[in-house]
C-alpha cells in the first residue's frame, strides 16, 4: 500500500517522530493536534473554548493540505483532561461539522504534551 504524507504550513509543525497526516488506503488520518498556534509553536492564550477552536482550525489547515475537509470525517477522537468541558467541547465541534456527523468517542485523559487541555485527531474519507 503506498503512503503519502500530508504537510501543512497553516497548522503546527509536529513536535515529534510523526507527521501532521497520511493518506493511505482511501483515506486520510490526521495526527492529533494541541492548540499550538502555527506561527509560534506555542499553546494559545484564552480559555477553554478558544483552545478548542485552535485545535479544530488546525485540523482543518492539515485536511486542507490534504485536498479535503473537516466535512470528509468519519471517526474524530477527542482528548479532555477535564471532562466537564464535554458541552464546551459540543457547541465548539458544532461550529466545524454539520449532519451527518462523524462517528465520535471522547476520553478523559491524566495529561496532554505540552500541558494542552485537549487534543483531537480524526480520519477523513475524502
Amino acid at each position: 500500500m503506498s503512503r503519502r504524507i500530508i504537510h501543512s504550513e497553516q497548522a503546527p509543525r509536529a513536535i515529534g517522530p510523526y507527521s501532521q497526516a497520511v493518506a493511505a488506503g482511501g483515506a486520510v488520518w490526521l495526527s492529533g493536534q494541541i492548540p499550538l498556534d502555527p506561527a509560534t509553536g506555542e499553546l494559545v492564550g484564552g480559555d477553554f473554548e478558544a483552545q478548542a477552536r485552535r485545535v479544530f482550525d488546525n485540523l482543518a489547515a492539515v485536511a486542507s493540505a490534504a485536498g479535503s475537509s473537516l466535512a470528509g470525517a468519519v471517526r474524530v477522537t477527542i482528548y479532555l483532561t477535564d471532562l466537564g468541558q464535554f458541552a464546551t467541547v459540543n457547541r465548539v465541534m458544532s461550529e466545524y461539522f454539520r449532519e451527518p456527523y462523524p462517528a465520535r468517542v471522547t476520553i478523559g485523559v491524566a495529561a496532554l504534551p505540552r500541558g494542552a487541555a485537549i487534543e483531537v485527531d480524526c480520519i477523513l474519507v475524502p
